[in-house]
């Protein structure tokens, strides 16, 4: 535990002595405001809540988290520490554990400071604040399983551009699962269960269901079961680098 939270630590840190951190939550915040009070129109809805807030979250996270997790592992090799860091007395599940949960802090970090939009909504009306409080769950969960696909995408390159690319392309199938287009494309041919096991797959399911102010038990064993199968993962590959 006490090599954990130094990865952990350590991580976090590392995060802040960069301007990367900074401007990424910049970047964060301001497509955060464009996209509520701009494209998603939130004052001609005249609806006191933050649905179009959320409703962008998973193309936000798309771009914006592979943008994290392309580092975690890739600049380690390309940089040549991941050697002096497998050799720290600490066990490669910790390692993994504690870049992921640095990541996945800092992601958290900056949508906790998008809680003013939630007082800015209160005050302009009676929002359901359930169903937000819902939605932050639903969205750092969300954002917990981008980072986990991106950390086991970034240990098996060197190339922070590649594991970027590779990243996005893998989290958009998981998007896309759940998108009219996909899911008419099926249902023209395939039964019913092929239909529901492919839109299962798909975060906007489980994350538009949870921003209904619903959280079924399902939704979070889905997130909270792939990002354990994506860190398993990581950590076999981090395995095999190091024996190879």
């Amino acid at each position: 535990m006490k090599g954990l939270i130094a990865i952990i630590k350590r991580e976090l840190a590392g995060y802040f002595i960069t301007p990367v951190a900074y401007v990424f939550i910049v970047i964060f915040l301001a497509m955060s405001g464009v996209f509520t009070f701009n494209v998603g129109g939130y004052y001609e809805r005249a609806q006191a809540d933050l649905q179009p807030f959320f409703n962008f979250h998973p193309w936000m996270y798309l771009f914006l988290i592979p943008a994290i997790s392309m580092r975690l592992w890739a600049e380690e090799r390309r940089v040549g520490t991941i050697e002096l860091l497998m050799t720290l007395p600490v066990s490669e599940w910790a390692i993994v554990a504690g870049k992921f949960i640095a990541a996945w802090l800092f992601a958290g970090i900056a949508l906790a400071l998008t809680v003013p939009m939630w007082i800015t909504v209160n005050w302009l009306g009676d929002p359901d604040n359930g169903v937000i409080f819902a939605s932050y769950i639903g969205s750092f969960l969300m954002a917990g399983a981008f980072l986990a696909i991106g950390a086991c995408v970034s240990a098996s390159t060197k190339s922070q551009v590649i594991a970027f690319v590779i990243s996005v392309v893998i989290c958009f199938l998981f998007l896309a699962a759940g998108m009219p287009a996909v899911t008419n494309f099926f249902s023209s041919w395939a039964p019913d269960i092929v239909i529901d096991t492919v839109t299962g797959f798909s975060f906007l399911t489980h994350f538009d269901a949870i921003t209904n102010g619903v959280i079924d038990l399902r939704d979070l064993v889905f997130f909270v079961s792939l990002i354990v199968l994506a860190l398993a993962a990581n950590v076999v590959i981090i395995e095999m680098r190091k024996a190879a």
